[in-house]
């Protein structure tokens, strides 16, 4: 209510009514795009690895985000999640530019293949190789961290 009254107010009053629906439905939409986006960073990595250690296959695919919430968790298992989170943050950090960019418009921004090549300017194979080694290079980085795999 308040984004609508906010953002049109100067509106006629006949628009506001579906203003305020699709106002809603991209908050409730945003909320639970950030609930998953944070769900994935935070579920434990091993989840993420495994399997054969071929180019073509990409173990975040098959990746499915646990929907049970968050909210109630321990502040010890907050704590250890923020940990993690931050040793993942640095990690991504030391990936080489490619690498960290296809990871993150993969990934981070839940973008398909053919979004994240045309926005890197390369071939679909291309973002597939790179989401790939930066995978396998976060999940080296991280053992050596001490994050079990």
């Amino acid at each position: 209510m308040l984004k609508l009254s906010e953002k049109y107010s100067a509106r006629p009053t006949p628009e506001l009514p579906l203003l305020f629906q699709r106002i809603l439905q991209n908050t409730i939409r945003d909320f639970y795009r950030r609930q998953k986006v944070r769900s994935l960073w935070t579920t434990p990595i091993s989840t993420l690895f495994g399997g054969d250690d071929t180019d073509e296959h990409d173990p975040l695919e098959t990746f499915e985000v646990e929907n049970d919430s968050k909210f109630f968790e321990s502040p010890a298992a907050q704590f250890e999640r923020s940990q993690v989170l931050a040793l993942i943050e640095k990690a991504l950090e030391r990936l080489p530019a490619r690498q960290r960019q296809a990871f993150l418009l993969r990934y981070w921004e839940e973008m398909d293949v053919a979004e994240a090549a045309q926005i890197m300017g390369c071939s679909q194979g291309s973002v597939k190789t790179h989401c790939s080694r930066a995978t396998h290079a976060l999940a080296v980085m991280l053992q050596k961290q001490g994050i079990k795999l």
